[in-house]
């Protein structure tokens, strides 16, 4: 994979990418997720696009893992844990940052936003997968004139204290932070992405929880044998988080 830089928006600032990542820059109007889908194929692993909004960090990026299909949806998670670390980089002191499983993302409690995952029609369960695609929305400026507290369910990041984040910067951050941990998926297996994806959901007093090899949740009381297993696939062809309707986070 090569490090070049593909604009198709000339206004739009150039990212500091990492190889091997290269960028397809959108205008406000386009969809990232969509057009990584489309694109996917052709232009391969480590496509980056990035739609320049200015009350949404939106971005999806190309991947091409070599397990099979129903081991490489895995790769959610190590997404969703580079994007809560890019987050961490940039929040105020002790501003807590957690994911409703599988796919919300919260600071403090209010939802800004969340991740997708993407695969071709018809790829076999038991056969690599030409592609994936990772897209994430994360909700900079709230565009409601309403009180804070009269939506108490959702969040900005504006309003969350990370005053002056570029969108641009949480993009190199997420970038950064998901190759550590595709390296280290690589260098050690899936523990390390387990870990960081599971240190911020929610604590459960009285519970362990684990994600198997196929990506689901197993949550097993403490001292019982019983264990219950949230799926990971259908969750995933209903994002929690994303608003069909105004095509952004709910809220």
């Amino acid at each position: 994979m090569d490090s070049r830089i593909r604009t198709r928006a000339p206004f739009a600032p150039v990212l500091d990418l990492p190889p091997p990542f290269h960028l397809v820059t959108l205008r406000e109007v386009g969809d990232a997720f969509a057009h990584a889908r489309h694109v996917a194929a052709a232009e391969g692993a480590g496509t980056l696009v990035w739609v320049g909004r200015f009350d949404l960090v939106e971005f999806a990026v190309v991947l091409e893992p070599d397990e099979p299909l129903r081991a490489a949806r895995r790769v959610f998670y190590a997404g969703l844990a580079a994007l809560a670390d890019a987050l961490a980089v940039h929040a105020p002191p002790e501003k807590p940052i957690e994911f409703a499983w599988p796919d919300a993302v919260r600071v403090d409690g209010g939802l800004v936003g969340g991740a997708r995952l993407a695969w071709p029609d018809g790829a076999r369960e038991d056969q690599p997968a030409p592609w994936l695609v990772f897209g994430a929305m994360i909700r900079t400026v709230a565009m409601t004139d309403a009180d804070p507290g009269l939506r108490p369910l959702a969040a900005a990041l504006e309003e969350e204290g990370f005053d002056g984040l570029e969108a641009g910067r949480l993009v190199e951050s997420f970038a950064r932070h998901l190759m550590v941990y595709v390296d280290a998926w690589q260098a050690g297996g899936f523990g390390e992405v387990a870990q960081a994806y599971l240190s911020r959901l929610p604590a459960e007093a009285g519970t362990e929880r684990s994600i198997d090899g196929v990506g689901d949740l197993l949550v097993r009381r403490t001292g019982k044998a019983a264990v219950k297993k949230h799926r990971l696939l259908p969750a995933l062809a209903s994002p929690s988080w994303f608003d069909a309707a105004t095509g952004g986070p709910r809220g």
